[in-house]
Formats: structure tokens, sequence, C-alpha cells
């Protein structure tokens, strides 16, 4: 079996977050550790640890959407599947998140393409395949490659109502994307909404779980290393009660 990590790692200075959501990591190493150790064995001293040294521990701060994370329907609207409660991150069928991968490579579309029905009808008889049921379908933008760089939010083509429609029409209720959102990028379409006062364009692939209700992963990494398919995605949310999202470390795996 072999396995390729499609997550980003969380660390301080992270930029492909904006400012206000990039994560806050306290390190304690071994010697800080020692006295908070001692503390849970009365009677022990620094003399009866291996070196003199205790555990090493991190506090971390950061948000439900930090990093590499899946969004619930709930995150997109109260509502999912025409009037249906949207379901919160720990209310997610774990079945939704194991299934075939399917790559679609959107990477010379160039930035703020809107992927229609019609791009992905097109890249799926390009690859030669037929969605079905439970497929896990990633998106490659072209934004994984500014993942370290201030411009990553701007990067890379998005997904709009029409063509997240497609999907889940065909069953598929897990997505993602190497992009910042699973959206054109947001600065791109703020710019376009001021021109035209188009209320359609406002976050409309994620308004599309109103229609059918899906989940998507952003700010996935290492998608060039993927083939089109071929492999199987596990991307098991952490449960956080009510929440519109939870941090998941996707992983791609190949059968030998």
């Amino acid at each position: 079996m072999r396995i390729i990590d499609l997550s980003s790692t969380l660390k301080n200075g992270a930029v492909n977050d904006p400012p206000a959501q990039r994560p806050y990591i306290v390190y304690t190493d071994h010697e800080a550790g020692r006295d908070n150790m001692l503390s849970f064995y009365p009677g022990a001293t620094a003399e009866d640890l291996p070196n003199g040294l205790g555990w090493a521990y991190e506090g971390v701060m950061l948000g439900t959407h930090t990093g590499t994370h899946l969004d619930a329907p709930w995150h997109y609207h109260p509502t999912m599947s025409g009037g249906e409660r949207a379901i919160t991150i720990d209310e997610v069928p774990l079945e939704w998140c194991f299934g075939d991968g399917v790559k679609l490579d959107f990477s010379d579309k160039g930035d703020g393409h809107l992927i229609t029905a019609a791009d992905v009808e097109a890249k799926l008889e390009e690859i030669g395949y037929t969605l079905k049921a439970g497929d896990i379908v990633l998106i490659q933008s072209g934004a994984g490659p500014y993942q370290e760089s201030e411009d990553y939010l701007i990067r890379g083509c998005g997904m709009g109502r029409e063509s997240t429609n497609y999907l889940t029409e065909r069953g598929v209720t897990v997505v993602g994307t190497d992009a910042w959102s699973w959206d054109r990028p947001l600065p791109l379409v703020a710019e376009e909404f001021q021109k035209t006062h188009d209320k359609s364009i406002i976050w409309e692939g994620h308004f599309a779980s109103i229609d059918r209700g899906y989940c998507h992963i952003e700010k996935l990494s290492n998608l060039d290393k993927l083939p089109a398919t071929g492999f199987k995605v596990a991307c098991f949310p952490i449960k956080i009660e009510g929440a519109s999202a939870g941090w998941v470390r996707p992983v791609a795996i190949f059968e030998d």
C-alpha cells in the first residue's frame, strides 16, 4: 500500500489563510514541561526523570476553517437539499468520507476561471471516467504551488453552483480543492460583483448545498502527485459538536 498525504501543515506564520484565521501554536519543550509532569507525581523530582526531562506539549489556537478542513453543509446555509436542516460536522456520515478518488486537473484554466458543468463533463470524457455515487472528486485548481505565498488567496480557478450540482446530481457528496476556497478566489469575485452586482456569483459553489447537501475539503496539497483515478481517499473530520467544519488529514491510498 502507498499513501500520499493531501493535507497542508498547521504552523506558525502559515500564509495559506487570511491573517485573522492563521494558527497560533505555543510549544513547550521537555525541559519546560518537566514541572508540569512532576505535578502529576507528588514527591517526584527532576532526578526521577530520564536526564531530568519531562514531556513536551503544545497549545494551539485556531478556527475550524484553519488549514486543511472539511466543510459541513451547515457552513453554507441553515438548510440543504431543498429545505432539510443542514447537518453539522459531527453529523457527516463517515461513509461519505471514504471512497474512490477522482482528480480533475483544471490547473491550466487560470486564476479566477469559473469551472462550468461543461468543463467537468469534458474533463471526465478526457480521462475516460463515469462518476458514480460515493466518488470523492478533487479539483486541481492551479493554486497548489502558491500555498507558501501571500498570493495564495487569489490563485486558482473555482467551482460554481452549476458545476457543483453536476457532481452532486451524480451521487458525489464529498469533493475537495487545493485552493483556499471551493469557489473562485473571493477577492476576484468581489471585484466582479462590484462591477456587475450579479448576486448569483456570491459564494455560488458553496450555496449549491442548498440544492443538494454536500461537503468539501479546502486547502488540499499534493494533488499534482495523483493520477486522475485509481486511488481511494480517506478524509474523516474531527468531531466538533454543532460545528460548521472540522480539521482533516486527507490521504490518497494506492494498492500495490
